[in-house]
């Protein structure tokens, strides 16, 4: 086998346990995208595997033409087929549960609808532990156990105790698990089967002779020890490479620095995490069967919490602004939301929904969230700022050479807000100064207006023409916080 088993297994299995140790009845973004990052992990790794098992087999129909091995391919290459039959079955089956899930939760591909609510806490609670589909599921794990070790005896011996598959599936995992995180326990599942497959079929073929595999298909396999961490804990970061050659073995840089590789092609940094949760980038660089470099980047995310588990997310940013509605996703960790109290110590803190709040601080500089977890309180420390100021506006143009048939054409001043992370904060104009000189104006002219638009100097805009230059100062706007004023525009007209 090129694959490394034991590293992703791991790997796969310790983020697996972890991110459902975090579930509880309200459920966070963050845990959220954390099993999606989980979920799109198995199912890459499920390809890799596909990938190794279509190889192997395609070597055994190499080895069935081949008057040196045909006898014994004969024999192999029909136990292999089985193996592969059983593993599609199953895998159907899964998928079928799947599907059924997505489904159930607003999945509709036929009708355009491609998403679902991934935070559905019912829907996985009523397929897998009210109509018993966690049972099902385990019933069709044990059958199928016990059909790929009735495929020959010497399977039988080989792994009767070594199969890496698990059939025990705890219904009570089910019970008020979002539909995100039911789909990802699933894949771990196919992600079992189909190793299991793999591993019969790679014995299938060994017991005909070795072959000379050529791998077209690389891809980096990075796992973390876990994906929710507390202050000070440990983050252990394993990163390698699904196939590859131990003459040419890859280059790894994980966090930036560079990582020995081990015999098994595998690298691993351990460090500790501080108060903040983060991302840790892996690059794994390798040359391909034809010798060419090639390198992949992935990105490890993690989540530091607190000793109770608590946290508290801005949805929008990570600052609070004044005067605006801040919505935060706040979390008591393993305790239900009726056991949860929240507190701001900057302004005021209102909830709007089970887990959801609104904070509206007050003061420039800090502020601190205080979760109250069935008594246990946590502190959470977020910067507190005024909306910026707006930039004044006259068309698209903020400033510059305009033409004057364009000037003309326009109705006002406005003021904009460029580049804020909250949609939909807007500022309206509620006066200004205007200038005007040059070309048509051989006295300067100037109007005070109490208005965004351009209705009170409509005289003068007329006269302008190439050569005027037209200067909008002491603009006044107001939104949230109040009025304030803004820096004026001045525009050389051609």
């Amino acid at each position: 086998m090129a694959l490394p088993k034991e590293p992703r297994q791991k790997m796969i299995n310790l983020m697996y346990l972890v991110l459902t140790a975090l579930l509880a009845l309200n459920v966070s973004a963050e845990i959220i995208n954390a099993f999606k990052v989980v979920d799109n992990s198995l199912r890459s790794t499920n390809n890799i595997v596909n990938a190794s098992t279509e190889t192997v087999l395609k070597s055994l129909e190499d080895k069935l033409k081949d008057e040196k091995s045909a006898v014994k391919a004969a024999i192999w290459k029909p136990k292999a087929d089985a193996a592969v039959s059983l593993t599609k079955t199953i895998n159907d089956a899964i998928e079928e549960f799947k599907d059924k899930i997505k489904r159930s939760s607003g999945y509709n591909p036929e009708k355009g609808d491609t998403t679902f609510r991934e935070e559905n806490i019912d829907v996985a609670t009523r397929i897998m532990d009210t109509e018993k589909g966690g049972e099902k599921l385990q019933k069709l794990l044990e059958e199928y156990k016990q059909k790929i070790l009735a495929i020959d005896p010497i399977i039988a011996k080989e792994f009767a105790n070594g199969l890496p598959l698990t059939t025990e599936v705890p219904t009570k995992n089910f019970h008020m698990m979002p539909a995100v995180a039911a789909l990802t326990m699933l894949s771990k599942y196919q992600n079992d089967v189909k190793n299991t497959e793999n591993r019969i079929v790679n014995f299938c073929h060994n017991q005909v002779g070795q072959v000379v595999i050529r791998y077209d298909a690389f891809e980096p396999i990075v796992g973390a020890s876990s994906n929710y961490l507390f202050p000070g804990q440990e983050l252990e970061i394993t990163a390698g490479l699904g196939a590859f050659s131990s003459t040419k073995k890859p280059n790894i840089t994980i966090g930036g620095e560079s990582i020995a590789v081990n015999e098994k092609g595998v690298a691993t940094k351990k460090f500790k995490v501080g108060s903040t949760s983060g991302n840790v980038n892996v690059v794994v660089s390798y040359l391909d069967q034809d010798g060419n470099p090639q390198s992949k980047t992935v990105q490890v995310p993690y989540t530091v919490g607190t000793a109770t588990g608590a946290f508290v997310s801005a949805e929008k940013v990570k600052v609070l602004y004044i005067d605006l509605d801040n919505e935060l996703a706040v979390s008591g960790g393993n305790v239900g939301d009726e056991k949860v109290t929240v507190s701001i110590n900057n302004g005021a803190l209102r909830k709007i929904g089970p887990g959801r709040y609104v904070a509206r601080p007050t003061t420039p500089g800090k502020a601190t969230v205080t979760v109250m977890s069935d008594g246990k309180p946590s502190s959470f420390e977020f910067r507190v700022k005024t909306v910026p100021d707006p930039v004044a506006m006259v068309g698209a143009s903020k400033s510059g050479r305009m033409a004057s048939n364009v000037f003309k054409a326009q109705q006002g001043v406005r003021a904009e807000l460029e580049n804020f992370v909250f949609e939909g904060v807007q500022f309206t104009v509620t006066g200004y100064t205007i200038y005007l000189t040059g070309k048509g104006f051989p006295d300067p002219q100037y109007r005070s207006v109490n208005s965004n638009t351009f209705d009170a100097v409509r005289d003068l805009i007329n006269k302008c023409g190439p050569g005027t230059t037209v200067t909008i100062d002491e603009i006044r706007a107001s939104g949230p916080g109040g009025g304030r004023k803004i820096p004026g525009v001045f525009f050389n007209l051609y």
